[in-house]
């Protein structure tokens, strides 16, 4: 965005005819929402398995189409393994699968050249994403004026983080860790993601291997306190989930 006499100017594309400096795509342009120009963000909420990550990402995608905002929903490598976001206790909804090659400028822009408005993105499962996603998002909220709300771990198996968590960490207008209470098997306070196979917590392999959270399953994952994740306590079977 640019200002010429205090009318925002819209970068993000050529206007369409009859469209002048305000492209039907430009919400600072328009003043739809009433924000000033230049109030975009970039959001990071972050936290462990099951501390409601995806279910405040379609709660807030919710709140904001209520107030007429219109928004797109991104997720990548979702535990349906499908192009939507889901949640445990339930709720799903249609999204846009983030590929290496997909760039989110584009997204905007494209979906603006059709006419679309588009204020704000929900970015879910944001820790999958590529560094230059996270640089994107950055573009669009300085350059295009597009509010970005980016939900996803911090850390890996690991508890490592993951590349873009970290980009997000350093680039982000606020992060907050969601305060939905997650609790190890003892009790303590859930910090930590363990991804375990063969009834052991792993410690080496791919950053991003696809689990569930059933004690069936081939590779699981299970949220530890700092204590308990780094000595491998898995704790008592029946305190497992799905024990």
């Amino acid at each position: 965005m640019t200002t010429d006499d205090a009318v925002p100017t819209c970068l993000a594309r050529t206007p369409l005819p009859g469209e002048g400096d305000n492209p039907a795509g430009c919400v600072a342009a328009r003043g739809v929402d009433g924000r000033p120009a230049h109030a975009a963000a970039l959001r990071f909420y972050w936290g462990p398995m099951d501390c409601g990550k995806s279910t405040m990402a379609l709660q807030m995608n919710h709140n904001h189409a209520r107030q007429g905002r219109r928004g797109l929903v991104t997720t990548r490598i979702d535990r349906s393994l499908g192009p939507q976001v889901t949640t445990r206790i339930g709720l799903a909804h249609e999204a846009i699968e983030v590929t290496d090659s997909l760039d989110l400028r584009t997204l905007v822009r494209d979906a603006w050249a059709d006419g679309v408005r588009v204020d704000y993105l929900i970015c879910d499962e944001a820790s999958f994403y590529a560094v230059e996603h996270v640089e994107q998002m950055a573009d669009l909220v300085d350059s295009y004026d597009v509010d970005v709300y980016a939900f996803g771990l911090a850390t890996d198996f690991r508890s490592h983080l993951f590349p873009a968590a970290q980009r997000l960490f350093e680039l982000a207008d606020s992060v907050a860790r969601i305060q939905v209470e997650v609790l190890c098997w003892c009790g303590r306070e859930g910090l930590l993601n363990a991804r375990v196979a063969d009834g052991q917590v792993a410690r080496e392999g791919a950053q991003v291997v696809i689990g569930d959270t059933v004690d069936t399953a081939d590779v699981r994952y299970q949220v530890l306190c700092r204590r308990h994740h780094r000595a491998g306590d898995l704790g008592p079977r029946s305190a497992r989930p799905g024990g």
